[in-house]
């Protein structure tokens, strides 16, 4: 079996998807999005084509280890997120040839169920304990959310009692029958997030993502011991050799790194066990689409150290179209009590409705984050 050709489509709201095709029919979907950068990835995604034509595509490792060793330049988000997608469809083409789940060649599956949690905002205005008691009602036992917007790296003590007091009401309205989950999303510098952290202890929180920047590993450390909130970081970390100073220096509680920036289901596995060593819990980050969520559960269901699965049914980043929208009816993803059921279908477990993804290519989208300033006009982190 070969590989023939490498399609991309760019779709709403804000996603890059892949489709590997193989000269025996067979063929498996990826998810190669680094949000921001769409067109950027379609264009590296095509560079690769040459490099993959004719490849078995059942040599996985020495695919990725093909890709990621070629032409001298490693890692890096771009790189590692044209991997990802590649690996995804890789194994979910594997699966498909053995008629097996991904997570039945790797090893086979722990749990039967993954406990997931949903987005309720918090960059600006939104109505959280709506969006809050909206998601209990449907059953789920998780949020997460932006504690804040805009932070200058010295702040006033009237924003931090601002963002204290909007906590402090979701809390009451809500109780303790939901878990909260807070995202700094590296807009708070070192001297803010200490004092922040402090504040929100009594919240109790699931754990802070992004405490600081994830360049600041150092800085994390610190905080990590000065907190008894769990630190979380590695959404904008791209491969083990970014984790690695995160694990020695103990800077972390939780690692969640992206399946679609990462380097795969391959790479993901290899963090998550990598992460039982050090007793840190594994919490993929999946705030885009459905084939990276697919791939996230597959690692889910076999790193036994994976607690929660981020996915993006109703986040606020997404609007016109959610990730159903791009499955076909029976073969998307089953919720029971907030928690992801384990697939057992081969590949990644999902049936991608392929003349859905080409109508929406066909409108394509120029999603990007939004441009923040602080009031002296310096840009601020978003």
């Amino acid at each position: 079996m070969k590989i023939t050709r490498l399609k991309t489509f760019l779709v709403a709201p804000r996603w890059l998807f892949l489709k590997i095709e193989t000269d025996e029919g067979l063929f498996g979907w990826g998810e190669p999005t680094l949000e921001g950068h769409a067109k950027t990835m379609a264009a590296k995604i095509g560079e690769l084509e040459e490099h993959l034509v004719g490849r078995d595509p059942l040599l996985i490792e020495d695919i990725w280890q093909s890709i990621y060793r070629h032409g001298c330049y490693r890692g890096g988000p771009v790189l590692m997120s044209a991997i990802s997608g590649i690996d995804m469809a890789l194994w979910d083409i594997k699966g498909k040839y053995h008629d097996a789940p991904v997570h039945a060649l790797l090893g086979g599956q722990v749990r039967n169920t993954i406990r997931s949690y949903c987005w309720i905002g918090g960059d600006r205005s939104e109505d959280l304990i709506t969006g809050a008691r909206a998601r209990l009602d449907a059953g789920y036992t998780a949020v997460k959310l932006n504690v804040c917007a805009e932070l200058k790296i010295v702040d006033s003590y009237k924003k931090i009692d601002a963002i204290v007091r909007r906590i402090g009401e979701l809390r009451d309205a809500v109780g303790y029958d939901l878990d909260l989950a807070f995202d700094f999303h590296g807009r708070v510098h070192g001297p803010m997030a200490k004092i922040l952290l402090a504040e929100l202890e009594q919240f109790r929180p699931m754990f802070v993502e992004d405490a600081v920047v994830s360049t600041q590993i150092d800085t994390m450390a610190d905080l990590a011991k000065s907190t008894t909130i769990p630190l979380a970081v590695g959404e904008r970390l791209h491969s083990r050799y970014d984790f690695k100073p995160v694990f020695e220096k103990r800077a972390a509680g939780v690692i969640n790194p992206d399946t679609a920036h990462v380097g795969g289901i391959s790479e993901m596995v290899r963090l998550g066990h990598w992460a039982e060593a050090y007793d840190v819990a594994l919490a993929p980050h999946c705030p885009i689409g459905p084939i990276a969520l697919a791939a996230s559960v597959q690692v889910d269901a076999i790193c036994y150290t994976a607690f929660i699965q981020e996915q993006s049914l109703g986040i606020q980043y997404h609007q016109g179209v959610n990730l159903t929208d791009y499955l076909l009816a029976g073969q998307g993803f089953e919720t029971v009590n907030g928690a992801l059921k384990i697939p057992t279908g081969p590949g990644l477990g999902i049936g991608v409705n392929e003349a859905f993804v080409i109508e929406q290519s066909l409108k394509g989208h120029n999603w990007r984050a939004p441009v923040w300033r602080h009031d002296d006009g310096s840009i601020a982190e978003w």
